[in-house]
């Protein structure tokens, strides 16, 4: 705002930088940001967004083009692979043995990791809102790499053709101006060609950044008071444009730059801590992600045929008690494997059927001498529901946030799976599958190690 003010008097539109001024300044760029906002990102955001995005790179070209090309062009590869080679060095290094060097650290480098820290809930949600329906490698690409390398592209330019120009042809000029920061891009620009255009062109930019960060912010707040809602009342906009305008306000007013880098640093402290708790979420829900999108269909969907569908529905609607489980495994279950048992007894190899109780555990073992003995079992196990899916009025059957399901184990210590839609049939098939795999592997040689009895410790 303060840099902002000192440009429009350097172009002659203002007496000076007062704070009459800035109060009209604030005044223009929160009533066009309200405005903006309430028009929608798709209209009045997205149209300021690229028309900014249009001036900065004509700016950027025109200092390129007019300052000394040669020397930023090989000021920006030194730059990239200096900063590549001392990444850890600079990501580190607090100056503790420098001193001398601290106030430049904690006035520039602390301050900036500080200000992007505190904007980072507004500037992260606003992104994530209209990154909707991207991949995760398209906004790594558009929110990271690519503002990256357009920002060594800007701090190359401006930065270093400042300092060439200092140091070339202004005598220090720029350098003894370092406390003006206010005004020292226009007397910048001024040491280069159609200084007027240069300095309206850097005028018209701040003016649309501020814009553009205003109407953001009341977007985001707006998001934030009415829970996401997809529609909002135009006032409860203009509400939160009004309360940031006077803010900017009372923060100028209290000690202008001053003030204002202050409540930075002050909103950035809990938001940092805020950020580890968001990179632990991230991580978490990429990882849920992953697993809920490759998980397959459940074992008892693999070959059903559609047959007794409709009791099927009743049993995937169905969140069961114990006792439910309890008469599933044996009332079908244990009937299955009495049954499989009988055949294979029938046929001369010894099958033993056991079943413990509380958690009931039925199991199916066939005894070998050679081989490890087959066992299929299942068992009963809790599980948590979602609270989600607890307080889902549209699906029926939940009674609290606990169920029970019939669950497979095997003697090799593979996972299991759940069994509850299955019939006797269905268990009897999965059973002989099972089994089918076992003397599959146990038949070739390369798996005799795994397979073989002997090499079992003593019971």
């Amino acid at each position: 705002m303060v840099q902002l003010n000192a440009g429009l008097v350097e172009v002659g539109l203002m007496a000076d930088t007062g704070f009459k001024y800035q109060i009209a300044i604030v005044l223009i760029i929160m009533a066009i940001s309200t405005f903006s906002a309430t028009s929608g990102v798709n209209k009045g955001v997205k149209f300021l967004s690229q028309l900014n995005i249009v001036a900065a790179i004509c700016f950027l070209l025109f200092i390129l083009m007019f300052g000394p090309t040669v020397f930023l062009l090989g000021s920006l590869s030194e730059g990239i692979g200096y900063y590549l080679t001392q990444f850890f060095s600079l990501t580190f290094n607090t100056h503790a043995y420098e001193p001398e060097t601290q106030p430049w650290y904690f006035n520039w480098t602390i301050l900036y990791w500080a200000w992007w820290i505190s904007w980072s809930p507004y500037v992260g949600l606003f992104i994530a809102k209209i990154s909707r329906g991207r991949t995760i490698r398209e906004f790594i690409g558009a929110v990271l790499i690519i503002p990256t390398a357009f920002n060594f592209l800007w701090m190359t330019v401006l930065g270093n053709s400042a300092t060439w120009i200092d140091r070339n042809s202004a005598n220090g000029l720029l350098s003894s101006m370092a406390n003006r920061s206010d005004e020292l891009l226009f007397k910048f620009l001024d040491l280069l060609p159609a200084s007027s255009i240069s300095s309206s062109l850097a005028i018209f930019i701040i003016f649309i950044f501020f814009v553009t960060s205003a109407d953001s912010g009341i977007f985001v707040m707006n998001n934030i008071a009415t829970n996401n809602a997809s529609k909002s009342p135009k006032w409860q906009m203009v509400f939160w444009g009004v309360m940031l305008a006077l803010l900017s306000l009372v923060l100028l007013n209290a000690g202008g730059l001053q003030s204002l880098q202050t409540m930075t640093l002050i909103t950035a402290l809990p938001f940092s801590l805020l950020m580890c708790m968001f990179c632990y979420s991230l991580v978490k829900g990429l990882v849920l992600d992953d697993i809920y999108y490759s998980r397959d269909y459940s074992h008892a969907a693999n070959n059903w045929s559609g047959e007794f569908w409709k009791e099927r529905l009743k049993r995937i609607l169905s969140f069961k008690n114990r006792e439910a489980v309890d008469e599933f495994m044996h009332g079908t279950v244990l009937v299955a494997m009495e049954e499989l048992a009988v055949e294979f007894n029938g046929k001369g190899v010894t099958a033993l059927v056991s079943v413990k109780e509380r958690p009931t555990d039925v199991s199916l073992t066939i005894k070998h001498d050679l081989l490890e003995d087959f066992t299929y079992g299942v068992r009963t196990e809790s599980r948590v529901i979602s609270e989600f899916l607890v307080n889902e009025e549209n699906i029926p059957g939940t009674e609290g946030n606990k169920t029970y399901i019939p669950k497979t184990y095997f003697a090799d210590n593979r996972v299991g799976y759940n069994i509850e839609y299955f019939n006797k049939n269905e268990v009897i098939a999965d059973a002989l599958k099972q089994y089918e795999r076992f003397i599959q592997l146990s038949s070739e040689v390369k798996n005799e190690l795994f397979t073989d009895n002997s090499l079992r410790e003593p019971q």
